[in-house]
């Protein structure tokens, strides 16, 4: 197993710490991801800590297609692995309607689709083995749709990249299933070591058969983590879990289309996701951050004394997580994993 480290996009204010990076590299992680909602992107931070480090990959977790075009993705994702060495990887996700269409001002369309050309393009434009055409359901490249003037023309990459690794971001088990097809790792949120091997299995191995050529989980990334927080009261760091799975399972989507909720849902927490959305949604935070059992914030985290955190490893490690992204703020959450797991 691998190990990463999470920074996720910033708050009112972009910061970046970049002396737990440089130790993140300096003790043999693996690698670093960035994130972006409406607020910091998450491709400037990787390019900074790229320029700041020797060793570790940086990955983006993820960039949101309905942001970019596929090929600015590929411009943008060849330029920091060349720039880098080759140490870049590529997140991508559909992200939700709510920031999509309130922040992007695109249709949400059909996120399945859009995927699965996305990833073909930027494939294609990797691969330079023509000049770039296509033709399907969500882009039309070169576009002579009305409105153009009709002068575009397939164009080839002036850069010869690599066929950088793709990671897919998906909550949904259709998403899952073609991130398992097409791509080659998978970004989940909220991963339960306890319960989400069985429950994503059936998604897994539909998009592997999909797949052809004998693909199986030991050739896909599972990049999945925890929050780390080292603390004597155990009690106490999850509270510190508990209002981000509130406002994600509570905040993040509409009533009938929170992807988040869903996953709370299947992981069988179905009553206590009813009543987070209904008191976060009615502006009561505090009280949907009470709502979130603590079984639901102990497993998808590593909280408490080292030894705790120890213990619980075992059970990351007995998943098919290949990559373990953790949540880390703390220096000595990150020396307690660089001394318990590497």
């Amino acid at each position: 197993m691998r190990f990463g480290l999470n920074i996720g996009y910033s708050g009112s204010q972009m910061r970046l710490n970049m002396d737990l990076v440089k130790e993140a590299d300096r003790a043999g992680f693996h690698s670093i991801w960035t994130a972006e909602a409406y607020g910091s992107d998450a491709v400037t931070p990787a390019a900074w800590m790229l320029a700041q480090t020797e060793k570790i990959s940086v990955g983006t977790g993820i960039m949101q297609m309905p942001a970019r075009s596929p090929a600015m993705t590929a411009m943008t994702s060849t330029t920091l692995d060349q720039l880098s060495g080759g140490r870049f990887l590529l997140g991508l996700g559909v992200s939700g309607p709510q920031v999509v269409e309130g922040w992007h001002g695109v249709p949400y369309g059909k996120p399945l689709k859009r995927t699965r050309e996305y990833v073909e393009i930027v494939r294609a434009i990797w691969a330079r083995e023509k000049p770039l055409e296509h033709q399907g359901e969500a882009y039309h490249i070169p576009n002579h749709e009305p409105g153009t003037t009709g002068l575009g023309k397939p164009l080839k990459s002036i850069l010869h990249g690599r066929p950088i690794p793709i990671y897919i971001a998906a909550t949904g088990l259709k998403s899952i299933e073609q991130a398992a097809e097409i791509a080659d790792g998978w970004l989940p949120i909220f991963y339960s070591p306890y319960r989400a091997p069985k429950v994503y299995k059936p998604a897994l191995d539909a998009g592997f058969a999909k797949a052809g050529n004998g693909k199986s989980v030991r050739d896909f990334d599972i990049a999945a983590g925890p929050t780390v927080i080292v603390g004597d009261d155990v009690q106490s760091c999850l509270n510190f879990i508990k209002p981000v799975l509130a406002l994600y399972i509570g905040g993040m989507g509409a009533r009938g289309k929170n992807f988040y909720n869903d996953l709370a849902c299947r992981y069988g927490f179905e009553g206590e996701a009813k009543k987070i959305q209904d008191l976060y949604l009615g502006g009561k935070k505090d009280e949907a951050a009470a709502v979130v059992p603590d079984q639901l914030a102990d497993e998808v985290s590593l909280v408490g004394p080292k030894e705790r955190i120890r213990e619980r490893l075992a059970a990351w490690k007995e998943s098919p997580v290949s990559t373990m992204i953790c949540g880390i703020f703390q220096p000595e959450a990150l020396r307690t994993i660089a001394e318990v797991a590497l």
